[in-house]
């Protein structure tokens, strides 16, 4: 299976197939150094975008290779799964070739300040790139400290 890198409507540039993949298929391995959560933070402190990726056990890998390049999307073609300590792409259906490859980035450390908007331009498009769960977590923070407020 043959991967490029090349301009991508959903983001700058984006990873697409080169020849059809099977669903199932372990596309690629997430690659890049494992570091503590808060070395992570402190490299991309003040950027906009990160290459963090968290594992189980509470520390991030910072994406260095082809899979860094797999754009979010709210209709994804792909998943994560971490496997025996390696995080892996994962086709969720079958994808053809030449194709973008996508997953759903679920994130889930967000801020008030933070919309983190997604681009994918699916018809089911959150218009967030945070998880469901944090999309509700992030609604009763910004209610709560609404309520808190003197009138």
């Amino acid at each position: 299976m043959g991967l490029i890198i090349r301009s991508s409507d959903i983001h700058a540039a984006g990873c697409y197939t080169t020849a059809p993949i099977k669903k199932g298929t372990m596309v690629i391995e997430y690659t890049g150094p494992l570091m503590p959560k808060d070395e992570g933070d402190k490299r991309y402190e003040g950027r906009e975008y990160t290459y963090l990726f968290a594992m189980d056990d509470g520390r991030v890998i910072d994406g260095h290779g082809m899979a860094a390049f797999i754009n979010h999307s709210c209709d994804p073609n792909c998943e994560t799964d971490e496997v025996d300590g390696k995080l892996w792409i994962i086709a969720l259906r079958d994808v053809k070739a030449g194709e973008e490859l996508s997953y759903d980035y679920c994130l889930w450390d967000g801020e008030e300040d933070d919309p983190a908007p997604c681009y994918c331009g699916t018809k089911n498009c959150r218009g967030t790139m945070y998880s469901e769960e944090e999309i509700e977590r992030l609604a009763k923070v910004k209610k709560d400290s609404r309520e808190k407020i003197p009138a």
